[in-house]
């Protein structure tokens, strides 16, 4: 499994409601597509690499890593964490 900024393998998968919230907010769709893509990249994985192992697109992943104005559901973010190698970890925060 691959670490997440040096120090677990985890990413945050943020509940639905709170998903919800933190996308409404400034910059909170931006940090978790931020932190997907900081994961792959550590991983050292292409989009089509992660696409593969999703049996999606790579135009599929590059959405759910632009941070564009739908917030992935919480079943998407555990399939992408499997893809990459680390695990969602959720927060209601």
């Amino acid at each position: 499994m691959q670490e997440l900024d040096g120090t677990s393998n985890e990413f945050v998968a943020a509940e639905p409601l709170a998903r919800a919230r933190a996308t409404r907010r400034s910059g909170g769709g931006r940090q978790v597509a931020g932190q997907m893509l900081k994961t792959r990249s550590r991983a050292g994985l292409t989009q089509d690499a992660v696409a593969e192992r999703m049996g999606t697109t790579k135009s599929a992943i590059s959405r759910l890593e632009s941070a564009g104005k739908h917030a992935p559901s919480l079943a998407t973010l555990k399939r992408y964490a499997s893809a990459v190698g680390c695990e969602p970890v959720a927060n209601d925060a």
